[in-house]
């Protein structure tokens, strides 16, 4: 009986450390993240900002878990073939010229909240 006992506040600790549920993002929520890195935030305000903070562009909001988690599953190469190729209704690159793959994939991070 002692054992079960133990078990169950194991498990129940266990569960407590895990990631606290994702909660959707109001847009202006959203609109006030900018990525800690300064030449990564200049990216941010020039090419992506205008359209992952604003719920009608069909984009996910920046930082909302809620929108990214299931674009997250798909893998890092998926994302970023997506920025650099373009997706419905984002152009290729984002319209991010200066962007190399590294900046891409950190812009991803930082909007999909996992910065």
């Amino acid at each position: 009986m002692r054992v079960l006992a133990v078990l169950s506040s194991a498990l129940v600790l266990a569960a407590c450390q895990g990631q606290p549920p994702a909660k959707p993002l109001t847009p202006a929520e959203s609109a006030a993240l900018k990525p800690a890195d300064a030449r990564l935030a200049g990216l941010y305000e020039q090419s992506c900002k205008s359209c992952h903070t604003v719920a009608d562009t069909g984009a996910p909001l920046t930082g909302d878990r809620t929108q990214w988690d299931v674009r997250w599953k798909k893998g890092e190469a998926a994302l970023l073939a997506s920025a650099v190729n373009g997706l419905n209704g984002m152009p290729a690159g984002g319209q991010c010229f200066s962007c190399t793959p590294d900046d891409f994939k950190a812009l991803i991070a930082f909007m999909a909240g996992r910065e």
